[in-house]
C-alpha cells in the first residue's frame, strides 16, 4: 500500500511539475505606452465617436519589428464595426490582416512611413456572419529598433 500511494504522489508531482513548466512557455500580450500614439488614439477615437461610434476593445500592445500580433474578437452580423491600429511613428511599414472564422483573409490595409498618417490604418467592416475573426497587425522598424508599441481599436457604430 505505501508504495501505491508513493507511486500515486510521485505522478501528482511530475504533472504538476509539467503543467507549471508548460505555463511558463504561454505568450502573455504585455501592454505599452507611447505618448505619440496614446495622443493619435484619442484623436482617432474622439472622431470616430463623434460620427456615431463606440469603443467595444481597445489596448496598447508591445510588439516587435517584422512579427504579427494577432488579436481575437467576436463580431456580430450586420454591424458596422470601424478597426483602427496605430504603429510606432519610426517604422517603415504597416500592415492588417483580418481572417474570418475559416481562416479567409477578408481584409488587407498596407501604408508605409511616407503616406499621410501612414503609422495609422483604420478600416470598416460589416461581418456576413456572426464569428470570431482573427486580426493581425505588423509593424517593420528598419532603425534596429526591435521593440515597439502598437495600439488597437474596435469601434461598433450604434447611431445613424
Amino acid at each position: 500500500m505505501n508504495s501505491r500511494l508513493l507511486f500515486i504522489t510521485l505522478f501528482a508531482t511530475i504533472l504538476l511539475g509539467m503543467r507549471a513548466n508548460a505555463q511558463g512557455d504561454v505568450i502573455h500580450q504585455a501592454s505599452c505606452s507611447d505618448p505619440i500614439i496614446l495622443h493619435e488614439a484619442d484623436s482617432v477615437k474622439k472622431e470616430l465617436i463623434a460620427q456615431g461610434f463606440i469603443v467595444v476593445k481597445e489596448a496598447s500592445m508591445a510588439m516587435e519589428s517584422e512579427y504579427e500580433m494577432p488579436v481575437i474578437v467576436p463580431l456580430t452580423q450586420g454591424s458596422w464595426y470601424q478597426f483602427v491600429f496605430i504603429g510606432d511613428i519610426t517604422s517603415k511599414l504597416y500592415e492588417v490582416r483580418m481572417f474570418d472564422w475559416d481562416e479567409k483573409q477578408v481584409v488587407y490595409e498596407k501604408k508605409r512611413w511616407g503616406d499621410v498618417d501612414g503609422n495609422v490604418i483604420s478600416y470598416s467592416y460589416i461581418p456576413q456572419f456572426s464569428e470570431y475573426h482573427m486580426i493581425k497587425p505588423v509593424q517593420v522598424n528598419s532603425n534596429k529598433k526591435k521593440q515597439l508599441c502598437g495600439y488597437v481599436m474596435l469601434l461598433k457604430k450604434v447611431k445613424k
